[in-house]
């Protein structure tokens, strides 16, 4: 199972510049073909913790995959992507180095609880947000730096 979900991320991954040409970017250049999984979706959340920029998003397995022109796997349970980039708030540098933890409350108050892994500049996992309902979303890092911050914000799916 961990397999399969880590194929799938990579696979995500890879798709991702041909996602993200798929989809109207506005004002974005769309002469260049590496757009990041970063820029795909809408923020969730966005925030400055002591210093870092913090920006969420949360990205729908189901339109990722389509837009990958990729079938879903039937058993896979995560529905979701939420993913998280770290900037140093003066300097706008990316911060890639470090150890994310988020937990997800859901509807039914029940949690899931997971080691986002670096990839591609930002952290991500796969969560399942299959119930319609608020999610309390909240994380734990621990950047190059040492010191531990943490973040929550409430996403609600329809």
């Amino acid at each position: 199972m961990k397999n399969k979900i880590v194929m799938t991320l990579a696979v995500l991954a890879l798709s991702a510049p041909l996602a993200a040409l798929a989809m109207d970017h506005g004002a974005m250049d769309k002469g260049h073909g590496d757009h990041s999984m970063m820029e795909m979706g809408q923020v969730a959340h966005q925030e400055v913790v002591d210093g870092v920029k913090a920006t969420f998003k949360v990205l729908s397995m189901k339109e990722h995959m389509k837009a990958s022109n990729m079938e879903m796997p039937k058993d896979l349970k995560e529905t979701h992507h939420i993913m998280v980039e770290f900037k140093d708030a003066k300097s706008g540098k990316a911060l890639t180095e470090g150890e994310v933890k988020v937990k997800v409350q859901n509807p039914d108050k029940s949690e899931q609880v997971k080691d986002l892994m670096g990839m591609q500049g930002h952290f991500g996992a796969d969560f399942d947000l299959s119930k319609k309902g608020k999610y309390g979303v909240m994380s734990k890092f621990v950047l190059k730096d040492g010191k531990t911050r943490s973040a929550k914000f409430w996403y609600t799916v329809k």
